[in-house]
């Protein structure tokens, strides 16, 4: 017999998901539309793949823009049809785990044949904005939806399911060379394995809130892999992540912003491993979220490189 976890108080609604009709909301939830940091996380390596393409290439503002737009477009939709599958396997699991009862699926408010249907049309939606971009990219990107669709096994057969997400989270930071023209393979593999190593650092932190239920459902993670020795780890990822962060800006010719914005990035996350209290889920929430910050801090110093090469200011 199943032991259903007490749903814990849901935090509030903003004013967008308030305004949406009853019978529209649980598909909205399902998606996630509530808790955008996930988009954002997935759509910050994107940004950096472009911004830096665009400073190698010169490219124009406007075609930089529309690709960034396109992008941001994509890693909603695709970060929605991720959710959807992740909830269809894990249903049974959720109901166990406090914070993930009252998911749509877990809690009966969409049926696992619904949120089929929704999938199907999400998945339709991003090979639309996949063909929009060069024919070059349709393979590379489609190649992604592997991770999306088996994530979800990894935590029952193996303590590191956090890699098989960091892989799917960070593979725009490749798809943005060749969505912008350009393919250097060395600058590409360093700033996607630099995205893997910032993923499993936020996404263990994201695991230790769960990681008393985890243990009474069977679910694995980091977390529970990792324990007292998580932050050690975690240190050892940053490093590693800065040091190819570092490297990739070093093969692309980037300028002074973008290592001023490695070194702000940098210290936030050494201060994010420092603080974070891993036994205290709330703060392992802020934390999470503090990340958010983080990749913009990234994005934002290769945008400012891009743009004074760009108007002949370096």
């Amino acid at each position: 017999m199943t032991t259903t976890a007490q749903p814990i108080a849901q935090p509030p609604l903003g004013p967008f998901m308030r305004s949406l009709p009853k019978s529209v909301l649980p598909y909205a939830q399902l998606i996630r539309l509530d808790r955008p940091v996930g988009t954002w996380l997935l759509y910050w390596p994107c940004t950096w793949g472009i911004t830096m393409a665009a400073y190698a290439t010169n490219a124009s503002l406007l075609d930089t823009t529309w690709t960034l737009s396109l992008f941001g477009i994509g890693a909603l939709i695709m970060r929605g049809a991720g959710c959807i599958v992740n909830d269809l396997w894990d249903r049974r699991l959720d109901q166990q785990v406090e914070r993930t009862a009252m998911r749509p699926i877990a809690s009966g408010q969409v049926t696992p044949k619904q949120a089929i249907v929704y999938l199907g049309g999400q998945l339709t939606l991003g090979l639309g904005v996949l063909l929009s971009l060069p024919l070059d990219c349709l393979l590379l990107g489609a190649s992604s939806l592997a991770f999306v669709a088996t994530y979800p096994l990894f935590k029952r057969f193996t303590y590191y399911p956090q890699l098989m997400l960091s892989f799917t989270y960070n593979w725009g930071a490749m798809l943005g060379f060749p969505a912008m023209g350009h393919w250097d393979v060395p600058t590409m593999a360093a700033l996607y394995a630099s995205g893997i190593c910032w993923t499993m650092v936020y996404d263990t932190i994201y695991a230790h809130q769960d990681k008393r239920d985890d243990v009474k459902a069977g679910i694995k993670s980091t977390a529970l892999a990792w324990r007292e020795n998580s932050k050690p780890v975690m240190t050892g990822f940053t490093i590693a992540q800065v040091a190819l962060l570092t490297g990739a800006g070093v093969l692309n010719s980037m300028g002074p912003a973008f290592f001023a914005g490695v070194a702000w990035a940098t210290y936030r996350l050494a201060r994010m491993i420092k603080t974070v209290d891993l036994d205290n889920p709330k703060d392992c929430w802020k934390w999470f979220v503090d990340n958010v910050k983080t990749g913009g801090v990234i994005f934002l110093a290769v945008f400012v490189d891009y743009l004074c090469k760009l108007f002949g200011l370096m």
